[in-house]
């Protein structure tokens, strides 16, 4: 697990927790908790799994047009 700090500068909490909460989502913990949450079926788990491998394979297909036409 990773260790996420924010400094807290004068005083300004409020600016703090918004740093902290854009870490954790960037860091990917909510949506960790939010899948420990509840059970989670193998076969959904499989599924889940390739839905977000083909997300990250379109992405980066994206990626790689936008940098053909740059």
């Amino acid at each position: 697990m990773k260790e996420i700090q924010v400094r807290v500068l004068d005083n300004d909490l409020e600016k703090a927790m918004r740093i902290l909460k854009k870490k954790i989502q960037n860091d990917g913990l909510f949506k960790r908790l939010k899948l420990k949450k509840n059970y989670e079926k193998p076969s959904e788990h499989r599924r889940r799994k390739q839905r977000e491998a083909l997300r990250r394979q379109r992405i980066a297909a994206a990626k790689q047009r936008y940098r053909k036409f740059r």
